[in-house]
């Protein structure tokens, strides 16, 4: 089904990235209904009434979380697919996804349970290591090719 060992290592953890993206979405919606915190006018009168029509410090967390994932996961699943059409080594290429995956539920755990400083800027700047890797191979293969 898949091409090579790399694109499908690709696969796999680009998919667990986006489960992990929807988990965090999923935390979002139950911390506001938790908190009573709504967005909106219309779901803070269904929850009890415009009060809850506010914004809660821990929703928030929940949503700078969600958008440092798509300001990280969305250029990996990028530059993972197109680094994977270069045919890496698999290995190597395994190892680029899992680095970026694990530093990745890192951060977003450290964020969410506002775990002590230096975790989640040490976790996002190890995930940017397999992304500067991969973006200078595919850069170094298209100099190659010109």
């Amino acid at each position: 089904m898949m091409e090579t060992e790399a694109f499908s290592s690709f696969v796999f953890f680009g998919t667990l990235l986006v489960l992990k993206m929807y988990t965090v979405a999923i935390i979002t919606g139950q911390v506001r209904l938790r908190k009573k915190a709504f967005a909106n006018p219309e779901d803070a009168l269904r929850h009890g009434g415009l009060q809850y029509h506010r914004e809660d410090p821990d929703v928030e967390r929940c949503l700078r979380a969600h958008r440092n994932d798509m300001e990280n996961i969305y250029p990996f699943l990028f530059l993972g697919a197109v680094y994977s059409l270069l045919d890496p080594n698999p290995a190597v290429a395994r190892i680029h996804f899992l680095v970026f995956f694990l530093s990745r539920v890192v951060h977003t755990v450290a964020y969410l349970l506002k775990l002590k400083a230096p975790t989640r800027s040490v976790a996002y700047s190890l995930a940017q290591l397999p992304c500067f890797s991969m973006a200078l191979q595919i850069l170094c293969a298209l100099i190659k090719h010109w």
